[in-house]
């Protein structure tokens, strides 16, 4: 099965989560906001995105991942340069579902779904308490031509979303998923039975 990539949005995440979501070890993103946000929390602006990976945070705090999969991160280091004027985005994806969470306890119930130690989970929580830490469950897809997207200033610093040069989409004709249909389904129902919602 194939599907159409015409969005020019991308959701920026550690290229580590990039990577285990493209291994289907998980379908799972965290969410609260990112410091340059407009509003200063998470908003969902599209239900279909590119997957722009990130390595500066995942460089500085590797702890926050857990032991099995550091050598992950450490693979994924080795695609970074600094001095880079292109990324390359891989995959797409499409949100299967926005789970707001308010409770550590049912967070700590999702800690087989992720990649990331307990405390990277529950200091994203805690951060802006009052706000809820969104749980994106997401389908991902590979794409049959990777992109090299053009490194702009409107994509650096702590923001969640950031849109896509529109000539670079036109060239991108569709995708695969990582996961079947049953796969992924049966991860969605798992995480939900973990959370009591099934």
């Amino acid at each position: 099965m194939t599907v159409q990539t015409l969005t020019p949005i991308a959701l920026k995440e550690w290229a580590v989560a990039v990577e285990a979501l493209a291994e289907g070890k998980q379908i799972l993103l965290m969410r609260k906001g990112g410091i340059h946000e407009e509003t200063r929390h998470f908003q969902v602006e599209a239900d279909a995105f590119f997957l722009y990976p990130t390595y500066e945070h995942q460089q500085e705090q590797a702890d926050l991942v857990k032991p099995e999969f550091q050598d992950k991160l450490q693979e994924t280091m080795k695609e970074w340069n600094p001095e880079a004027k292109t990324n390359t985005v891989k995959y797409f994806a499409r949100l299967a579902e926005d789970i707001e969470i308010l409770d550590e306890e049912a967070l700590n119930r999702l800690s087989s779904f992720h990649i990331w130690v307990p405390d990277f989970a529950v200091k994203r929580l805690k951060w802006k308490r009052k706000q809820p830490l969104h749980l994106l469950l997401v389908r991902t897809y590979r794409l049959e031509r990777p992109l090299e997207v053009p490194i702009l200033e409107e994509y650096l610093g702590c923001r969640s979303w950031i849109r896509l040069p529109e000539e670079l989409i036109r060239e991108t004709s569709a995708a695969e998923p990582v996961l079947s249909d049953a796969e992924f389904g049966q991860q969605v129902q798992e995480i939900k039975q973990a959370l009591g919602r099934a």
